[in-house]
């Protein structure tokens, strides 16, 4: 067994874990025994697996959740379900922790502080308390110790993503890459200040809009001057978890069933906003997320992962979603190009014929009949099988939005996600084309022409000074040229051995014409046996080749 594994418990608890699991891949990598191709276990025993392992383990298969491009549906699935159940730090321990990490006084800053957690998470927990002025705050506290636990777990990731790394399938999906970017998504998560931006930008962001009432979504005001890199403070929000909630009709007279369509139609509208307009999204907006205030309100919680998107990307996911809603295949398959990387030939007229096929089958569904997980996987699997990776900022787009029409579909199946969309489609093209300043981008369109009609010209003189003095080069690359050189090279090189074996053996014919001495007798032989040699050589290699025929 490797000296890393002997001289450290971590990773005896590891091997321990995926042993009694059923995953012997894993012992054979740890214990440097020869290892093939990865072989992933089942969906449902790698998130056991991961469950068992801790905290870090459970962030990364998080992480790998918002990665369709590695990872089949069936998977994507299973680590989507994964949630940070554990135990909260005792009240002395975190009451000694946070009196160290707060810049004032605890008694000074809170005249209540209820230091048994309310909820209690992998990275941290939060606790309600009063300040002086007697305002209601949320609490989040950094676990103590957290850091030097993901220091050690992180640290055994990389290792075993460098074993494989040396298989085929870590070069394909670029094992190595992908534990660099676990290790700074969890180092950003370690960072409070971090999540607290996230929280104050996407607060900006929704505090106006022209397709939602702004003043009926609340996302938590950051009290700046007591959050630190291990404590947040924020305001309190009264309310419950969206799905266990008792909604309430806003209006007299107003159905129950009306209510919900109504908080369902904010909370799309407040996210297409966050996707297609900001281009900073929430990407993690499952149930537990989104919660029903006592006054009416939905509120937006836990930013601690989070999107972009860049105006490139914007522009060509709303294209995507008209695309889909006029069920314009070939349209779908343009625009995929543009967001995925090719990585060999693309089949193209295969992922246009699947996505006819997807379209077809699913336009015009109800969320309660629609399983968007199911189309989603289709689309990135179709793209996928023609030789396409998605990046990344796709992979947490699909998950944000899969949650999104999950916690939809449970508080009112009645509402469509492509109808929801319809409407704001115009006022999306208009701020892509014209943006919010329509002075501003005629300006600066006509100061482009401006450029264009000052270079054409001279890039037009200078293309006919190249060709009337030969000095333009053409650079032809044509697909599939290379081996037809390497046929021809092959051919000749045949041709030549050939006519090598034909002049040894007419050689050695003349040489015994003549006088025969023992000398002469002695050259013959040599040259009808290289010539013999020669000559099998070239049929056995010819065989080989298949070109017999």
């Amino acid at each position: 067994m490797l000296e890393f594994t002997r001289n450290t418990s971590r990773e005896g608890e590891i091997l321990e874990v995926v042993l009694r699991r059923g995953w012997d891949y894993m012992r054979r990598l740890l214990s440097g025994s020869k290892t093939d191709e990865p072989e992933p276990p089942p969906p449902e025993v790698l998130r056991s697996i991961l469950v068992d392992l801790g905290p870090v383990y459970v962030k990364l298969g998080q992480l790998l959740s918002t990665r369709p491009d590695l990872l089949s549906p069936e998977y994507i699935a299973a680590l989507s379900e994964l949630q940070s159940g554990v135990p909260p730090v005792p009240p002395a321990e975190i009451e000694r922790f946070i009196r160290q990490q707060m810049p004032q006084p605890v008694t000074e800053v809170f005249s209540e502080f209820n230091y048994q957690a309310i909820a209690a998470g992998s990275i941290g927990q939060t606790h309600r308390a009063k300040l002086k002025n007697g305002r209601d705050v949320a609490v989040k506290v950094q676990r103590p110790g957290i850091e030097n636990l993901v220091a050690r777990d992180v640290a055994i990731i990389q290792y075993i993503a460098k074993l494989v790394s040396a298989t085929n399938f870590g070069q394909r999906y670029n094992i190595v890459a992908l534990a660099e970017e676990f290790s700074r998504a969890i180092q950003a998560e370690l960072d409070f200040s971090q999540e607290a931006s996230y929280t104050d930008q996407l607060r900006q962001n929704l505090s106006k809009s022209q397709w939602f009432d702004p003043s009926l979504i609340v996302v938590p005001e950051i009290i700046w001057e007591l959050t630190t890199s291990n404590i947040m403070v924020m305001e309190w929000l009264q309310g419950k978890p969206l799905l266990t909630a008792e909604v309430q009709a806003s209006a007299a007279g107003q159905e129950l069933n009306e209510r919900r369509s109504e908080i369902s139609q904010l909370l799309f509208r407040a996210f297409f906003q966050q996707y297609l307009i900001d281009g900073f999204f929430h990407a993690d907006p499952h149930p537990g997320n989104l919660f029903y205030l006592d006054d009416g309100r939905v509120a937006i919680l836990d930013c601690g992962m989070m999107g972009t998107l860049d105006p490139r990307t914007r522009t060509t996911l709303t294209e995507m979603i008209l695309a889909i809603v006029s069920t314009d295949a070939q349209r779908c398959t343009q625009l995929t190009l543009r967001l995925a990387e090719p990585m060999q030939p693309i089949d193209l007229i295969q992922l246009e014929s699947d996505y006819r096929r997807l379209l077809r089958r699913y336009y015009g569904l109800s969320l309660a009949n629609l399983n968007s997980a199911e189309a989603f996987s289709e689309i990135l699997q179709a793209a996928s099988r023609n030789n396409l990776r998605w990046p990344s900022n796709i992979g947490l787009f699909t998950k944000s939005l899969l949650n999104l029409e999950g916690a939809g579909r449970q508080f009112d199946p009645s509402v469509n996600l492509l109808d929801e969309a319809k409407p704001l489609m115009v006022d999306l093209f208009r701020q892509q084309l014209v943006g919010n300043d329509p002075v501003q981008a005629l300006l600066r369109t006509a100061l482009e022409f401006k450029e264009l009609s000052l270079e054409s010209p001279r890039q037009f003189g200078f293309l006919l000074n190249r060709l009337s003095t030969e000095t333009l080069k053409w650079k032809i690359d044509i697909q599939g040229l290379e081996d037809l050189r390497r046929s021809i090279d092959d051919a000749a090189n045949r041709r030549s051995f050939s006519t090598l074996v034909a002049s040894l053996v007419i050689g050695a014919a003349i040489v015994t014409t003549g006088q025969q001495t023992t000398q002469i007798q002695l050259l013959s032989n040599v040259l009808f046996a290289v010539a013999s040699l020669v000559g099998l050589w070239l049929m056995i290699s010819i065989i080989r080749s298949g070109r017999l025929r």
